[in-house]
């Protein structure tokens, strides 16, 4: 071009006329061809890595280094329609492609590895993809379709070194597959993982099982052979999940509301999968092995529960073979069906008291053929904290209770509230804190003795049925689960071990008076009076006096009170009451000091007199020296 420019100028001041010139052809060492089959549709350059990538109606993003053009250093398959949009991030190592499906996916250079995958439906993007631009300045990436869309870019936290997390995501659901002896557990992420329970090794996993919502629930068919998960998208899907084919598609067609539980069941030789949730409604899948449809929807709801069914939306289900079915609500309520006829068979409402609002932590026990439906009625929890998930041994011996706050306790319920109402609560057993968060789900594996657990802090782990630490799937190191040798017993999770919840707590101090007590009364007045008073502490001058160090150590706590009270507003009260001026006209801080009187001592003792005890010590003793 420069010669062609150059040959003109020559023309012009020449002035005689122009004769058009073809470009003379480029030489081979001055460029570098890139065969790509299919031919490339875009593409983008690093200059800071070295790098270009290009895309096309293949589906496969090739990595190309700029001066070796005879094969691409890497090659990123997982589209699934064209590549339309290629873009590198040099500060952040990443590449952003979206296809003509509308798939945006984001890679990392150095692994070659996807890390994200947003379809149309989870980001919104909608209508014909026409122009794409990405800032690295905002991390954000700007897609022009039917809608303007701004994607940002943000990177999740680096794991502790030390915390070891069955999911990336919070896990939601987990439960154990006898036949196979696996463990699945599904996330918030729609990740469903696949562990062995003998060694807790990482078997398999597939992702986007109900697209971008999270799975909320899951159960396996009689045989076990097929997982049955529910999510937030409304649906109900039935896989083979030794190699993630999603079988059949259970939903409603009006509307989709988010599936809380589901259960799968037989009744007189025939088996249902059945889903409650926000609907307030009960769905009956009929599970048929000559159903041949993809999509089926689910059978007539029955008349009670359509006319005198749940007001409130349904949370849980249980089944108690061969007929009655249990479902529960958010307000409370428990109702009993009859699988067999579609009627209510009992009604169980949980009264809360008038100043009380949602869950007590409590659990309860109901009998369905008994006058008195409530038997009994304690909480577990010695910080009075909800609780999420329970389950009981096969024998019905022993309950696991779990809260909120992540603790797993133990009650001995053996012939406990099976005839009349218990005031008492069952026999306690033991408890340990298994997660640092929600537990999620709690299930004995009785011919184990072992319990499976799984939380919303993303780790699903098992314990022996006494508290022991057995490990965290997804650890580096496997275990034997018929070798306590190879448990981490005693050793407990890092993450519980550093967590200030985890202290444990004085016996003594387990019934404290309130805080706000404590600031409104003087320093006085809060004595030891009341505690031996309770204790049933008295003075007796001939007998020795022995002091009770609990006793003490509560003193002491309680005139540091002001110390211990929590939050910023109490200590602020602390403050005011600290740096609050003196009435004026008042006494001065000079008047108010305490003065005390100096005993002087005489510096030689006297001799006891011993004489009134019959004994003189000192005079037996110089007898013996004469």
């Amino acid at each position: 071009m420069k010669k062609i420019k150059d040959s003109g100028k020559d023309s012009k001041a020449r002035k005689g006329p122009v004769i058009p010139r073809i470009p003379p052809k480029r030489a081979e060492g001055d460029q570098t061809v890139f065969q790509v089959y299919k031919g490339v549709k875009t593409f983008a350059f690093c200059k800071k890595n070295n790098l270009i990538v290009t895309g096309g109606m293949d589906r496969i993003i090739r990595m190309w280094n700029p001066y070796m053009s005879g094969r691409p250093t890497g090659m990123l398959r997982s589209h699934t329609a064209p590549v339309c949009y290629l873009s590198i991030s040099a500060e952040d190592a990443k590449i952003f492609s979206i296809s003509t499906d509308n798939t945006i996916k984001i890679w990392d250079i150095v692994d070659q590895t996807c890390l994200f995958t947003a379809c149309s439906k989870t980001s919104g993007i909608k209508g014909e993809l026409t122009a794409c631009h990405y800032t690295p300045g905002t991390r954000s990436l700007c897609v022009a379709a039917d809608t303007l869309a701004l994607l940002h870019l943000r990177l999740r936290p680096p794991p502790e070194p030390h915390l070891v997390v069955s999911h990336k995501e919070p896990v939601l659901c987990c439960k154990y597959n006898k036949e196979f002896r696996h463990v699945v557990s599904c996330s918030e992420g729609s990740v469903v993982k696949v562990w062995d329970f003998e060694t807790g090794k990482h078997l398999f996993e597939f992702s986007g099982a109900h697209g971008g919502a999270a799975i909320t629930c899951l159960t396996f068919d009689v045989s076990g052979r097929r997982l049955i998960t529910g999510g937030r998208d409304g649906c109900l899907k039935i896989w083979n999940y030794n190699n993630g084919h999603c079988l059949n598609t259970l939903k409603r067609e009006d509307k989709c509301a988010e599936v809380c539980d589901c259960t799968y069941v037989e009744v007189n030789r025939s088996r249902y999968i059945i889903a409650v949730g926000w609907d307030r409604r009960i769905s009956m899948y009929f599970d048929s092995a000559d159903d041949l449809h993809h999509f089926q929807k689910p059978q007539p709801y029955w008349q009670d529960d359509i006319s005198c069914g749940h007001q409130e939306d349904i949370l849980c289900i249980a089944q108690c073979p061969p007929n009655l079915l249990a479902t529960s609500s958010y307000d409370g309520e428990i109702i009993v069906w009859n699988m067999i006829s579609g009627h209510i068979y009992r009604k169980l409402h949980t009264s809360f008291p008038t100043h009380c609002a949602g869950t007590e932590g409590s659990v309860n026990f109901w009998s369905l053929f008994s006058g008195i439906p409530l038997t009994a009625s304690f909480i577990p929890s010695r910080v009075k904290s909800h609780i999420s998930s329970i389950a009981v041994t096969a024998d019905d011996s022993f309950i696991y209770a779990a809260d909120d706050d992540g603790y797993v306790y133990v009650y001995s319920i053996k012939d406990y509230a099976l005839q009349d109402p218990e005031r008492e609560p069952p026999k306690y057993v033991n408890h340990w804190r298994a997660h640092v968060n929600i537990v999620v789900s709690v299930e004995v594996v009785d011919e184990e003795k072992v319990l499976l657990s799984s939380s919303i802090d993303c780790t699903v782990r098992l314990w022996s049925l006494d508290g022991e630490y057995i490990g965290t799937f997804g650890q580096a190191e496997p275990w034997e689960i018929f070798t306590p040798a190879s448990w981490k017993h005693p050793r407990v999770p890092y993450e519980i071990l550093i967590d200030p919840q985890s202290m444990p707590i004085h016996p003594m101090l387990e019934e404290e008076p309130p805080v706000l007590q404590l600031i409104n009364t003087e320093p006085s007045n809060v004595t030891l009076e009341n505690s031996l008073s309770k204790h049933e502490v008295s003075y007796n001058p001939k007998l020795p006096q022995v002091t009770n160090p609990d006793l003490d150590i509560k003193e002491e706590i309680n005139q540091r009170s002001y110390a211990q009270a929590l939050g910023k507003r109490l200590k602020q009260e602390h403050y005011k009451k600290i740096k609050r001026p003196l009435a004026p006209g008042g006494q001065s801080t000079y008047h108010i000091i305490n003065s005390y009187e100096v005993v002087i001592a005489p510096p030689i003792c006297e001799k006891p007199d011993l004489s009134v005890l019959g004994t003189d010590y000192f005079y037996e003793e110089s007898l013996g020296e004469d």
